[in-house]
């Protein structure tokens, strides 16, 4: 590779986005924005800066879970339910979710079921505090989409577009392919630029 291309390869990067074609979570579309000159994107990566529809741009996390015992500025499930954790935007306290375990991920979807007392007594009430003692911060949040749905459900969608999941519901087919990833993460971005993992799922 020559001088020139090497220029035109940078030039070109300083362009690049996260708008790549990648569909991310059907119940976070309304409050994210692209990223640009991402590091170290996937091909089958969605990852995106959180924002309200408002503007805002800092949160707090709420959540139902326990923080890990070794890495202790990961929110993990407990014994009893798998978390569910949502953003507040610190400006007018305006929340919405960010995921549910018992609903979001492959395994999710297509594997694990839960008992109605395992999905509604998870009270998101704690704030997440982070090891170095921050509850506010930028978030960027990261799903991977490595599963083909095409090539292995296809099959089960019936007539209205919609296919079972394992709790026995039917939702759209186009909807479990955004939802149904196989892997999420969520950073989080102190008012010191500090970036460190809130959560790391793998999640099929």
């Amino acid at each position: 590779m020559g001088i020139f291309d090497i220029f035109k390869k940078e030039k070109s990067n300083l362009n690049s986005t996260t708008e790549k074609g990648v569909l991310g979570p059907t119940f976070l579309e309304n409050n994210v924005e692209n990223i640009i000159n991402p590091e170290k994107l996937h091909s089958h990566e969605w990852r995106r800066k959180l924002k309200t529809k408002s503007g805002g741009k800092i949160f707090r996390i709420k959540y139902y879970g326990e923080l890990h015992s070794k890495y202790k500025n990961l929110i993990v499930q407990t014994e009893f339910a798998p978390s569910k954790i949502f953003a507040v935007d610190i400006s007018n306290n305006e929340e919405f979710l960010l995921f549910d375990g018992c609903f979001h991920g492959y395994n999710a979807m297509f594997c694990d079921k839960y008992s109605e007392d395992q999905i509604k007594n998870r009270i998101a009430d704690k704030i997440y505090i982070s090891e170095n003692g921050n509850d506010k911060f930028e978030l960027i949040i990261s799903t991977y989409n490595g599963i083909d749905y095409e090539d292995e459900f296809r099959e089960e969608v019936d007539s209205n577009g919609k296919i079972e999941l394992v709790s026995g519901k039917k939702i759209d087919f186009e909807k479990v392919k955004r939802n149904g990833f196989d892997t999420l993460q969520i950073w989080g971005i102190n008012e010191s630029g500090i970036k460190i993992d809130i959560i790391s799922e793998e999640l099929a």
